[in-house]
């Protein structure tokens, strides 16, 4: 699945200019504009600083969009026929995690890049920059397993659209993504703690602006997300054939 996936991206490049246009905005407009009127004078380079909450935000977006094609799969008997294979269901529900991963972090060079251009500075460590990349594709997998929870449990594409875009912003907005937590207001705080997008931008940030390594702490909170959702999606799914 993962390797249809990359067939994929390489037949039809255009998605990934397409998606990056917003990401690309995000760091050299409104980046550029909230580090000149210096409204987070505590964060120093404010477009440093948002360059892995946009990333995450991008490839989030392309994770949780991804379940879409369960849907279309569901409506033309694909879905039941794969299912009715000899492949094990987790398989399915891992693969397509893996390769929703993957397609997500097409992001990652395109919105460094564009952040580098405007001057955000990055640790330029060929480590820091495989572990950012690694940390990406691993949170997207938690997000693609979510994904494919909400597409099985929806009837038809315009719900699962209407059901992701209710997410998606939530999900950027009440993290760490845009502004510091202990900026933000007390409720907002406590969702923040719990919004496993939170943890991920945090790592990309220790490891891609203040050169850290003390992750730990994230690292078991996004796997905990990211089990929990795989696992969810999996029996959410063999309920669905029984």
């Amino acid at each position: 699945m993962i390797e249809l996936e990359l067939r994929r991206l390489r037949h039809d490049p255009l998605e990934i200019i397409t998606r990056a246009i917003q990401p690309i905005l995000w760091v050299s407009v409104f980046g550029v504009v909230m580090a000149r009127v210096r409204a987070f004078p505590s964060v120093g380079d404010y477009v440093t600083f948002i360059t892995p909450g946009v990333i995450m935000q991008s490839s989030t977006f392309i994770a949780l969009a991804y379940g879409i094609s369960l849907v279309f799969e569901r409506d033309l008997g694909i879905l039941k026929k794969l299912l009715t294979s000899p492949i094990p269901r987790s398989s399915v529900v891992i693969g397509r995690a893996f390769a929703g991963g993957i397609r997500a972090s097409t992001q990652y060079i395109i919105v460094l890049l564009s952040a580098m251009v405007v001057g955000a500075k990055v640790v330029s460590n060929p480590i820091n920059l495989f572990l950012g990349y690694i940390f990406l594709v691993y949170g997207c997998i938690g997000f693609t397993s979510l994904s494919m929870i909400i597409a099985i449990t929806m009837k038809s594409r315009e719900r699962f659209m209407g059901v992701i875009g209710a997410v998606t912003m939530p999900l950027f907005f009440a993290s760490n993504a845009l502004y510091p937590i202990d900026m933000m207001p007390e409720i907002i705080k406590h969702l923040a703690m719990a919004n496993p997008l939170t943890y991920i931008v945090d790592m990309l940030r220790k490891l891609l602006v203040y050169n850290s390594y003390e992750i730990l702490n994230d690292i078991a909170a996004v796997s905990m997300f990211v089990a929990g959702a795989t696992v969810i999606a999996v029996k959410i799914l063999n309920r669905i054939v029984e």
